[in-house]
This record gives C-alpha cells, structure tokens and sequence, in this order.
C-alpha cells in the first residue's frame, strides 16, 4: 500500500499542455475510480476545493489526509488543464469473515473481539489491523499456558471488490509443568511449600491426570501472592520473591518454574497500642485485637483484628470508620510493634432505607423486618441483621444490601435492600410406593406471603386409600406493631388404616381447631402459646390388633381433648429455604386439660445445625426427639403417639411404619401403632449441583439417617392374646438408612426426592428405595 505520485513532478500531469507548472488555479474538482464510497465523503477528506491557488505542499498534504481515512488503496493526482483530478483505489469491504479451528473462545465472543477491533462484515479491510488482531490473539492464547497456539489469516478476493477474511485457530495444548523449582528457602522444605501452590509439577504420567499441573502467569502470580501471605502468617515480615523465571521447551509443551525467595528470619508481636480516637474503652479495644506479645507475627491476624476493630465501631454507628495496622520493625529485638491508627470518621445516620425487587412483597412486610431504622445511628450489625432477617422469611432467593452515602452529607448514608423474590405459596403433592397399596397421593394449597402481606394461609385438601384431610390455617406474623403474631386453624382429618398393609388396622375420625399467639423474645427467639379443641372417634376393626381393641373397650371410642400448647423457638438459619449455615431449634409441648376425655402431655424438641465446610460445601446435623405420657398413670392414648420412617424422618422406609410390632393382627400382620417416645436423627453432606449456575434453588445431598419410636409401657391386651411387646427404649434397635437427596425450588413449590438404601434392616421392615414430595423439603 503506496501513495502514489503526490509530487506535482510526478502526480501532475498537464494532460492538454504536457507542462508542469509549479502552482496554479483549480477550477474545477474532478474524482474517478469510486465503487462505494461517495464524492461527498472525498470532498470532506480533502482539504483543497476549487477555485483555490495550490502549491505541490498543498496537494501533497491533502492527498495524505485523504489517504489517512482509511478507505483507499491507491491515490493519484492528475491534472487537466485548470481542472483537478483525484484517481482513487478503493479498498476492499469484508463481505464474509470464516472461522475454523477455535474451541477455548466461543466463536461468539471472537467475532465481537474482532469488531471492536475494526474487523467486521460489511467494513473496510484493514490490513494492519489484521495483522494486529493475529498477533494479539496469539498472546491471549500464550496467555492460557498454550504457547504453541497459532493464528493463520488469509484474505480471498471476490468479485465487486469485495473480499473474505478466513482465520485458521491452531490452538494447540496448554503447556504442562515439568518442574517447580524453590530456591532461597531454608525455614521450610520444598514440599512443604509446593503445598502452597495451586500450580503442582506433574508427578507422572498417570498421577498427571489429578494435578493442578497447565502454566498460566495468572496462577503463578496468584501463587507468588499466596506464598507472600503463608510466609507473612509466620512471623516473616521481611520475605520477598526476588524473582521468577519461566523457560519452555523446545516443543513449548512443558514448562520449568524457578521462585527465587529471600525468607529473612522470624519477628514476634512486640507491644501493641492504638493511635486516634477509639471512641470505646481501650480494654475492649484489646480483647477485639487477636495477637498477643511474644506470639508470632502474623499478617492474617493483623488483618482481622483491624476488620474487627472497624466492625465494632460500625456497629456503634461509626460507618467511615477506617483502621490501619502501623507495624515498626525491631531488628535488635527481632520484634514488631503493631499501633492500631483510628479514624472513627463521624458517626453517620441513616437518612432513608430503601427496598428494590420486591414485585410481590410490600414494602411494609420488609421494612418490618428492619432492626436499623431510618433517622436511627447507623449500625452495620443491626444493617447486617435486617438482612438476615429478610432471608429468613423465605420469600426471596437472595438479599443484597449496600450503602452509600448521601452527597453533601458526611454524617448520611442511604441503605438500599435489593431483593429477588422467589414462589412463597405452593401446590404441594406427595407420592409414596409400597407393595401394598402402590401410589399413595395428596395435594395441597399453600402461601407463604398471602398477596404480598407476609401472612401465611394453607388450605389442603388431601385423599388417599388410608386418609381424607381437610385443613385451613391462617398467621398474620405482625398481628401488632411489636410482632406478636396470630394465628388461626380448623381441620376435619379421617384416618383409615384398615387395608393399610403397613401400619396397625384401627380408624380415627376427628375435627377441630385452635388459636395461638407468638411472642418475640428477641431478634432470634420467640414464645407461642396456643388453644384448641379437638374431638376424635376410634374405629377398630376384625383385624385389628389386640392393642387397639382393648383400648377402645376400657377408654370408649369418644374422645373430647381440650389443648394448651407452648413452644419455644429460635431461628439463626441463613435462609428460610434451602440454608445452608446457622442453627434452628423448636421445643413444643401439647397438654390436654382437665375436663378432656383423655389425660396425655407431648413434648418435642427439633433442631438442626449446619457447619459450612465451604462457599458451596455444608455439614447439616438434625435431631428430632419426642416423650408422650399421661399425668395421672391412666393408659396414653395410642391415636396420638410419634411415628417414624418416610421423608423428613428416616428415609428408605414406609412412613410411619418404624417401632414395636403389635400383637399379630387376624391376617398374620404385626404392624406398628408408633411410639410415645421419638428418636431421630441425621446427617447430611450438601454439595453443589454440577452445572447449575442457581445453587441457591437446588440443594443435593448424600446422608445418613437413623430413627424409631418406642414404647415406655405396652399396651394391655386381652388375657386370650399374647403380647410379645419390650418396654422401653434400645437404641440398638434404630433403624439406619444412607442415600442421595435432592431438593429443589420449582415455580410449584418445593420438588424433594431421595433415593436411600435401609441399612441392616430386617426381613419384615417396609421398605422404599425412591420417595418424592411436592411441596415440602427437608
């Protein structure tokens, strides 16, 4: 690509005179050789117009703006007579850009790099930004450790001057490290510190195949920081990375790293102090640093103590607080003096909070919710507790809180809540499968956040072969101001366990309802106390086991119950669905008052802890324990014992099929009637989903379970049966099940299934290997 004959010795040719002149007149401006670009966009170029005097440095200026647009190949000036010509060769348009052999970028993404590089379809070919885009695209593979990647380009004329751009990929392998080589150390081996290292050397061949071993400077890097801080957090304030070298092989497939450190030797704390304003007494100050004199000086600990210094002065509502760690070097002494510089900044008040997301929810259900107000000092615990709070609900997938502060305002800040809500009502489904009965199936209708106001309506409707259930529950959780809350419920529940091959053959009829209060003892805990009413009709049948009917012919089949129930809860979950971190607890007592036709008490505790192994990896412990008895001695009745087995109890077995065996029944069964005494338990390993990007909706785990009931006292039989009933509680006898479960966030409501294998389980165990809720999760 040359400009041509811009020198009025060569470019301007008197084609009528045959003369050269050194200056003239042009009267007139005269373009040819144009294809696609106008004469407008020439004229603009060039700046000489006619009825202009020009010299040869005039035309060779304005030939060269011409040709700096870009859009030429050749230029010539030419003259006749007075009048100007400009002889153009336009450059080609790209009319088609093939790509082949590329898979480590997506085409996509290749494609936008080359527009915003200037190479796109329907543009001007520019050949040195080709060549440009090669050369880049190939430091960009050097990049990811494939230094044998190379790029091939080629450009195929068309008819119409147009051409098309073909860019040959040859990505080639990522480079594999041979050898990582440590030099300068002497505190620590080489092992020790390639522990270190997120890159490794390739062991060997096979071994290869599970180490961390493909070259790229940003893990090396990464690693040379890491080292810095693992040798920092052991007293070596002096270390440093002299240098690194990088060689390659000849084939550019392996790679040698050599570190060169300088570890220096090791510092102790010397005296610790403060500088600036505390604002809090220096003996809390002194319990929240966590180093001590004499121990290892360690940059982690540094770290966290002045976070926690700048936290408790944020929760005090000093927001700006800003805490730097000054440490002053001893080389006599070998020690560091650390002083902790304050600036408390000044104390900053909320001006407004405000909620984003919440399409659904109003605004008043969140803002309830908030233990910082507006007006109030700003306090990040109480910010950071409003945010936990909102989780809890479990009416949104995630809670994002910022602050900013107000312009023209030191002392403000706005605090912004953006929510993403997620479906708080389901329909909820159930299905089970046994050998006896099959498909065993319930619906449901639930929300959460009845119509955005936060309370909480159920209405359920379930029927199977075994049970009729029909049920209407309502909480509005701020009945007042202050959180009391109420709640309502009725029921009518028909239980028919006749042709149920797995529990004990006896029938219930029965309907209530009740009301109940609850009361928040703090942020975390809360008080319920409830009443009801509940009356309940028992049917025994020919073959009912001997338990059954000889209850019913000493107790009657009538029974009214009068309740009181009392409950004390506390919730530190992360989230109210799927958590995967904190703690909940829920003990329950249910007595029935004088004047019932029945004299029984059910406690019951329910808790879980979750331990997070990591951001995706969690360890949940659960327990579930229950006692049940009567007051005065009399018989408890059996229509309200603990059952065990299903999901959300021991999974792999029949709901409600685990505990002491009856007499045998008339058809040689000797099913269960559960237990005044519950014991459960479990432990499950969350993970996160492979290819999911939401984890926050999907939640697979491997677990353990384990669970049964028992009987304190065994029920009286007739003197013409035989009761082969144990009293009391052999925790021998659990029953063990291991397995796979999964829950997940459907727009339904919440999908749960497990697939469980019974661990030493006998021959007369009911067993189920898959089981699968709609509606609840456990």
């Amino acid at each position: 690509m040359k400009l041509k004959t811009i020198g009025l010795a060569a470019a301007l040719l008197g084609a009528s005179q045959g003369a050269l002149a050194a200056s003239f007149k042009i009267s007139d401006i005269r373009v040819e050789g144009l294809q696609r670009v106008s004469a407008g966009t020439v004229f603009n170029a060039f700046p000489v117009s006619a009825d202009q005097n020009v010299e040869e440095e005039d035309l060779s200026s304005a030939a060269r703006q011409l040709f700096d647009t870009g859009l030429f190949d050749d230029i010539r000036l030419k003259r006749d007579g007075d009048v100007l010509i400009i002889d153009v060769v336009e450059r080609p348009t790209i009319s088609k850009i093939e790509i082949d052999g590329n898979s480590q970028i997506p085409d996509e993404d290749l494609r936008k790099g080359l527009k915003e590089a200037g190479l796109a379809e329907g543009q001007v070919l520019q050949r040195s930004t080709l060549e440009e885009m090669q050369r880049e695209l190939e430091r960009v593979y050097q990049a990811q450790g494939r230094y044998s990647a190379r790029i091939e380009t080629s450009v195929e004329e068309l008819e119409r001057n147009r051409v098309q751009v073909n860019i040959d990929v040859k990505e080639g392998a990522i480079a594999k490290i041979h050898q990582i080589n440590i030099v300068g150390n002497d505190a620590f081996d080489d092992e020790t510190l390639r522990e270190q290292l997120e890159l490794e050397d390739k062991p060997s061949w096979f071994f290869g195949w599970f180490s961390d071993d493909e070259y790229s400077r940003e893990k090396l890097t990464g690693d040379i920081e890491t080292l810095k801080s693992w040798y920092l957090d052991r007293g070596y304030v002096n270390f440093q990375v002299r240098s690194t070298q990088v060689s390659i092989s000849p084939d550019k497939s392996e790679i040698f790293v050599t570190i060169n450190v300088d570890e220096g030797k090791p510092y102790k704390i010397g005296n610790i102090g403060f500088a600036g304003d505390l604002k809090m007494k220096e003996e809390r100050a002194r319990d929240l640093v966590k180093l001590a004199p004499d121990a290892l000086y360690s940059q982690r600990d540094v770290t966290a103590s002045s976070e926690a210094l700048r936290q408790a002065l944020g929760a005090d509502g000093f927001a700006f607080a800003k805490v730097n760690a000054v440490p002053e070097v001893n080389e006599e002494s070998d020690t560091v003096d650390l002083t902790f510089a304050v600036d408390p900044g000044k104390r900053a008040y909320v001006r407004r909070i405000n909620f984003k997301g919440n399409t659904t929810t109003a605004d008043e259900v969140l803002r309830r919710e908030m233990t910082q107000l507006e007006g109030a000092p700003a306090s990040t615990d109480k910010i950071k507790q409003s945010k936990q709070k909102l989780e809890r609900l479990g009416f949104f997938k995630q809670v994002d809180v910022d602050t900013r502060p107000v312009a023209g305002e030191p002392d403000q800040l706005d605090v912004n809540y953006n929510v993403e809500e997620q479906p708080s009502g389901s329909i909820s489904a159930s299905v089970g499968f046994s050998q006896g009965d099959g498909v065993i199936y319930g619906v449901g209708l639930s929300q959460k956040n009845f119509l955005g106001t936060g309370n909480e309506v159920n209405i359920n409707a379930q029927k199977s072969d075994d049970y009729t259930n029909v049920s209407f529950g309502y909480t509005d959780p701020y009945w007042t101001l202050d959180g009391i809350s109420r709640g309502y419920n009725m029921f009518y529940r028909k239980v028919d366990y006749d042709d149920d091959d797995d529990v004990a053959s006896y029938a219930t009829d029965s309907f209530g309802g009740g009301i109940n209060f609850g009361y928040p003892i703090n942020e975390l805990s809360r008080l319920n106390f409830g009443g009801g009413y509940e009356f309940v009709r028992v049917k025994d049948f020919d073959d009912s086991p001997a338990e059954v009917t000889q209850f019913i012919e000493d107790e009657g089949e009538d029974f009214n119950l009068y309740k009181l129930t009392a409950s004390w809860s506390r919730n530190n979950l992360n989230r109210g669905i799927l958590p995967t971190a904190g703690s909940s607890q829920l003990l329950s007592l249910e007595v029935a008052v004088p004047g019932s036709d029945a004299d029984y008490y059910k406690l019951r505790y329910k808790g879980s802890k979750f331990f997070e192994l990591s951001q995706d990896w969690s360890l949940k412990f659960r327990t579930e324990l229950g006692y049940a008895n009567s007051f005065s001695g009399d018989t408890y009745p059996f229509f309200k014992n603990f059952y065990a087995g299903g999901l959300g109890s021991v999974r792999g077995y029949s709901s409600n099929t685990l505990g002491q065996a009856t007499t045998e029944q008339n058809d040689g069964d000797d099913d269960t009637i559960g237990g005044n005494i519950l014991i459960e338990g479990g432990v499950d390993l969350i993970f996160p989903m492979p290819f999911i990007k939401d984890k926050r909706s999907v939640q697979p785990s491997f677990f353990v379970d384990a669970g049964n009931t028992y009987l304190t006292s065994c029920y009286d039989v007739s003197s013409s049966d035989t009761s082969s009933c144990e009293s009391g509680v052999d925790l021998g006898e659990l029953n063990y099940s291991a397995g796979i479960g999964l829950s997940w966030i459907t727009p339904v409501g919440p999908l749960t299934f497990s697939v469980a294998q019974p661990i030493g389980d006998d021959d007369d165990d009911d067993t189920e290997i898959f089981q699968f809720s709609l509606g609840q999760t456990f």
